[in-house]
């Protein structure tokens, strides 16, 4: 259903051949920030919005002291949403000549909401009062809204909010029962236009940890055992140990995650040898590891020729003596890859040390593909997980911000205490397929 909007401009649904031209130059013009979306000044009286692309079909900045870190998605613009069965992408034409001017993407999937109990049986002998005790939902349909997209040439004409809210509906036609977005603290402009306009509340907040592969393949303690899991055994044990009640956005259809032709492998980490200790509880660490380095390029610039020049030199170094084992870096001032680190768990004493194990073996699978420079995860400050993945500042970000809107008719009338503080013990799990 196309919408025709006042001001000569409309709203309709992508179509891969008549438009991936124009949307391919619309977003060469709309610049984004790494760590948030894109900084598309809006309609009216805000000065921007837009929802979070950290890896966008754009160029993207993130400033850090005279730096950036750009980011730009490569192939299928859909590709951020064609995992779920129910997607698209929105467009908004300008004028006799239909201009390109907006977009916006969305999707549906089912997901786990978390952060309640288990449900127990009512004790009571009534049946009536069990009746009255229905066991909450552990999955529920939540529309994801990104990519959004107004040519700056063509802003505070509305066509920002046409967008949003053709999405919403599109989602809420669909069952969805709750949309998220996502920026940055530092977009005060797109945190006003959803908090404000569009009635968006602030969220969740997971940090992005990444750090540069080496030429030179991280060690891994002898006593710690690292092997991979087949996908059937995978989605066995993250059933076990990221349950629905207990973990958000878990994705219903995690076995198909797992056995995506671009997860390279589920890897469990255990201590072995004599060194551990019997009397001590068991540990171990599990993590997955997606290669996006098909779907995203990543790049530094506006560094300083003298760190450019000593970068390099090291590199010529390590070349020229490995032995020495210089710890150099891949050029990163030149478009490269990315593998990203999804549903890092852990438990037991040793946990945290068995989980940097994983990372490094993740690294050492990363440094045998010449397009990958950067291993990177996505996970809440407060999971114990995050202090245990190795980080580089540079390539790291705490600014994301997560919103949230009840789409339903009757939100007044729902118990949508999903965003309120996150419960004890809830488990963050982002779908490296919306990265």
């Amino acid at each position: 259903m196309d919408i025709e909007m006042k001001v000569s401009f409309r709203v309709r649904e992508f179509d891969m051949e008549r438009d991936l031209a124009a949307v391919e130059e619309l977003e060469r013009r709309c610049q984004v920030g790494l760590c948030g979306d894109d900084t598309t000044p809006d309609d009216d009286d805000h000065s921007g919005g837009g929802s979070k692309l950290r890896k966008t079909t754009t160029t993207t900045t993130k400033k850090k002291k005279g730096m950036s870190l750009s980011v730009e998605q490569v192939g299928d613009p859909l590709a951020r949403v064609r995992h779920a069965p129910e997607h698209v992408m929105l467009v908004s034409e300008y004028g006799e000549e239909k201009e390109m001017v907006g977009l916006i993407k969305a999707c549906v999937r089912v997901v786990s909401r978390g952060g309640r109990k288990k449900h127990k049986p009512s004790s009571s002998p009534n049946p009536k009062q069990q009746q009255q005790q229905p066991s909450p939902a552990a999955y529920v349909k939540v529309a994801c809204l990104l990519g959004l997209r107004v040519s700056p040439s063509h802003r505070r004409l509305g066509i920002a909010t046409a967008l949003v809210e053709r999405a919403e509906e599109w989602c809420r036609e669909r069952g969805a029962a709750h949309a998220t977005m996502a920026t940055t603290t530092s977009n005060a402009a797109s945190l006003a236009l959803f908090t404000g306009r569009f009635g968006y509340a602030p969220f969740r907040r997971p940090e992005f940890l990444g750090r540069p592969v080496h030429a030179h393949r991280l060690p891994i303690p002898s006593a710690h055992r690292v092997f991979p899991l087949p996908p059937p055994l995978a989605a066995a044990a993250y059933a076990r140990l990221c349950p629905p009640h207990a973990t958000e956005f878990l994705p219903a259809d995690m076995p198909a995650l797992l056995s995506h032709k671009l997860t390279l492998g589920t890897f469990v980490a255990i201590e072995s040898g004599p060194e551990r200790d019997p009397s001590a509880p068991p540990s171990f660490a599990v993590l997955s590891v997606w290669d996006s380095t098909r779907s995203m390029r990543l790049r530094v610039r506006g560094a300083p020729a003298l760190l450019r020049a000593s970068l390099a030199a090291l590199r010529a170094l390590d070349r020229g003596a490995p032995w020495m084992r210089v710890p150099s870096i891949p050029d990163i001032f030149s478009p490269f890859g990315a593998y990203l680190l999804y549903g890092l768990r852990m438990s037991g004493p040793a946990g945290p040390d068995l989980l940097r194990s994983l990372c490094h073996h993740a690294h050492n699978v990363a440094g045998k593909n010449p397009a990958c420079a950067v291993v990177a995860a996505d996970v809440a400050p407060d999971d114990p997980a995050a202090a245990a993945v190795p980080r580089w500042r540079r390539f790291s970000c705490d600014e994301d911000v997560w919103c949230i809107k009840n789409l339903t008719k009757n939100a007044d009338d729902d118990d949508d205490g999903w965003a309120a503080t996150v419960p004890s013990g809830t488990v963050l799990f982002v779908d490296p397929r919306e990265f």
